[in-house]
């Protein structure tokens, strides 16, 4: 089962760039982030015209996630589960950012978890370092413990399932071509990697760093300063997968050629294969 994360900024603008990656790589399953529109007016039927169930939890011109699957889907849900004390999303989501299904496989079925976690800047501290109440910093790191309450709840099941998307996160200094560069923004603090790291002690493997330990490896270049050119990227968007899903891993891989084709998003898709 190959299974594809891509945030595409923008189904509007990205429908050809999307089309075209789709019909050359084949995904049996795909994860979008940013799809920036609204349920009723996402272009279902082009997908459907190309053998994918479409399920989507959009927005208008904002955030926005979906999935497009050729194999049969169960239990769709559409945001993080409410959690008292954690913010401003849940049941009532303002924000779309968080879609859940289990696909069912050839032997077995996997719990698919796409997500658009919050960029978190500007970065506003209070004098002792504590992110703002109500800031979008705040926001990002009570989503990412919303978040691991999700992971905590799943993992208890003991069965395959994976968190993919973009999570607005460089993990580790290897993670960007300039780490310096990134040390205040929200994407690298030490806030931001702590909570990541706390998300990972779950029990998850990053199926990236799994099944190559190449340099420079990124899926996000910044469409100013000809960036993609001098491979001045960072990698925020991860597979993560439960043990269960980890024995059924055979290959990781981050198709970058997208990047330079027309019109293309600032993200690449990152896709694994399960032996499921």
């Amino acid at each position: 089962m190959k299974i594809a994360s891509f945030n595409i900024n923008g189904i509007k603008a990205r429908m050809d760039a999307l089309t075209d990656w789709l019909t050359e790589a084949e995904p049996d399953v795909v994860v979008l982030q940013e799809i920036k529109s609204v349920d009723e007016n996402f272009p279902r039927e082009h997908f459907e015209d190309m053998g994918y169930i479409v399920e989507t939890h959009g927005q208008k011109s904002f955030n926005g996630v979906a999935i497009l699957s050729k194999l049969p889907l169960e239990d769709i849900t559409r945001g993080l589960p409410d959690a008292a004390g954690m913010g401003r999303e849940g049941a009532d989501d303002i924000e779309a950012r968080y879609i859940e299904a289990t696909v069912m496989g050839a032997r077995n079925s996997v719990r698919v978890c796409g997500l658009y976690l919050p960029n978190g800047n500007p970065v506003d501290l209070n004098p002792d370092g504590t992110p703002v109440e109500g800031s979008k910093y705040d926001f990002k790191l009570k989503w990412f413990a919303r978040l691991e309450e999700r992971a905590r709840a799943l993992m208890a099941l003991e069965q395959p399932f994976l968190m993919a998307g973009d999570f607005n996160l460089i993990p580790q200094a290897e993670d960007a071509k300039r780490p310096d560069a990134w040390r205040e923004d929200a994407l690298f603090r030490p806030q931001s990697r702590a909570a990541f790291r706390s998300l990972m002690a779950l029990g998850f493997t990053d199926a990236l760093r799994a099944t190559t330990s190449a340099p420079e490896v990124y899926t996000f270049w910044d469409y100013q300063a000809g960036a993609f050119d001098r491979n001045d990227g960072i990698r925020i968007d991860h597979f993560l997968l439960s043990p269960q899903a980890a024995d059924c891993l055979t290959d990781c891989q981050i198709d970058v050629f997208t990047r330079a084709k027309t019109k293309p998003s600032d993200h690449v898709p990152i896709w694994v294969t399960l032996d499921i």
